[in-house]
């Protein structure tokens, strides 16, 4: 059986993190790991809501070495956990702070590990085909699902965008807003860190003074991984900017304005990543140079009828993907939006996307949301509703602005002012979210 090691760095005295009171050296990370390995209670299922980087890290590791699973769901509510636990009778919760794990079986992470750097002389492998992690959906189109990934594939993954962004030749401090636990966040942090060539800050940075102070605590080169909404909140923050070398977006679409002030302030490129969480990331694109997205390395697209399949490389199988796709040829696509995000009124079709896009490019707008409901109006036609923060506008105004950038027949009905929309820790918005705002803001209103 072939076995892929556990991590890609040619020293062990090489810095694999950074965290508050210093450098994590690969010697001490693996120390750090194999004390925790002989902690862990039995069971083949892991679920890991550390929130410190580092220590999730050590206890995926940890977990990797005892031969568990890595359960990551990008949620972690309670009826999360009752749905983990059904799947998964014998699974434990590793946790490094106050969490509620409710009636599940908890391992808190040791405040001191019996650790041995001097007994460590090498780096463990994993077998290849060893079903490592199980990454969740994160619920943004319906219930989350769950997905398998083995080792060797993961590690074909995180090489892949080390490659495209340049990391192997020159390696960067990585700073991620973005939880570890997200299949973006695990990928673009945790693998890169793994088998990447750069080592991470081990905090989860949300607001702009906190993220400023993370850049600020790891060297040059740096590599921010965020989202649209984290990005746009630091650049609307007006707060002086460390260095950035690079910056990585992903979760959203990131419009070219954004990404052009991004670019801008920060004097560093930016990138987006495609991918969903069944088939790990698939492609890069440099939004100021364009649409279009390249492939990243042994990856391929396939059409299918409607339907594009995703396949080779990292990818675990052959996946369908849920976004509207046009092939340009074997390296390069264009993106239209996702299936599920399809807007048809009355014979007349649009995109959630197309409308979130526009809304939110208008000047007063903070953060807006439109929503299909699955019900019909008296009139027999479903009627779009748009959930917005906007303390400078009325809805007068705004539906006047809307006039100018949308068909009117999908002109929200109601329009509702919000003080802040209820977005997880990504920046999405998953539809129950949106569901339940419905219910209590819209759906009990006579119309």
């Amino acid at each position: 059986m072939k076995a892929v090691p556990l991590l890609g760095h040619a020293s062990l005295e090489e810095i694999f993190a950074w965290r508050t009171d210093g450098p994590v050296s690969v010697r001490q990370f693996l120390a750090d790991a194999m004390a925790l390995a002989e902690c862990l209670p039995d069971g083949t299922h892991q679920l890991n809501v550390c929130q410190d980087r580092y220590r999730f890290t050590v206890g995926l590791a940890a977990g990797l070495l005892r031969r568990k699973l890595s359960l990551q769901p990008a949620s972690q509510s309670a009826e999360t956990l009752r749905q983990v636990q059904a799947a998964c009778p014998d699974v434990y919760c590793l946790c490094d702070g106050e969490f509620d794990t409710l009636d599940l079986p908890r391992l808190d992470y040791p405040s001191e590990l019996a650790a041995r750097p001097e007994a460590v002389n090498g780096i463990p492998a994993i077998p290849a085909d060893f079903a490592a992690v199980q990454l969740f959906t994160s619920g943004s189109t319906g219930a989350p699902v769950a997905h398998s990934k083995t080792w060797g594939r993961l590690v074909l993954n995180g090489r892949a965008e080390a490659e495209r962004l340049g990391l192997l030749r020159r390696g960067h401090s990585i700073v991620g807003t973005v939880p570890a636990q997200h299949s973006y966040g695990f990928e673009s942090t945790v693998l890169l860190a793994l088998h990447g060539n750069s080592p991470f800050w081990s905090g989860k940075p949300f607001f702009p003074l906190d993220i400023i102070a993370a850049l600020n605590a790891v060297p040059a080169p740096r590599l921010l991984v965020t989202t649209p909404f984290h990005l746009g909140a630091l650049l609307a923050s007006g707060l002086e900017l460390p260095a950035i070398d690079q910056l990585l977006s992903a979760t959203a679409p990131l419009s070219a304005q954004l990404a052009a002030e991004a670019e801008n302030r920060c004097r560093a490129p930016l990138y987006e990543i495609y991918g969903s969480t069944e088939s790990g990331q698939l492609a890069s694109r440099q939004t100021t140079a364009g649409q279009e997205w390249t492939l990243l390395s042994g990856v391929q697209l396939e059409q299918q009828g409607e339907d594009t399949i995703a396949c080779g490389g990292h990818v675990e199988g052959r996946v369908p993907l849920s976004d509207i796709i046009e092939i340009l040829d074997a390296q390069r696509f264009l993106l239209h939006g996702r299936h599920a995000d399809l807007v048809n009124i009355a014979g007349k079709r649009t995109s959630l996307a197309y409308l979130n896009h526009q809304i939110a490019a208008i000047p007063g707008v903070l953060d807006a949301a439109f929503f299909l409901p699955d019900e019909e109006s008296p009139d027999g036609i479903t009627r779009l509703c748009a959930f917005v923060v906007a303390p400078e506008l009325n809805s007068r105004r705004l539906q006047a602005e809307l006039r100018q950038r949308i068909d009117p027949i999908f002109l929200p009905r109601p329009l509702v002012f919000m003080d802040k929309l209820p977005r997880n820790t990504t920046g999405k918005l998953p539809r129950n979210q949106l569901q339940q705002l419905y219910a209590e803001k819209v759906s009990h209103v006579g119309r």
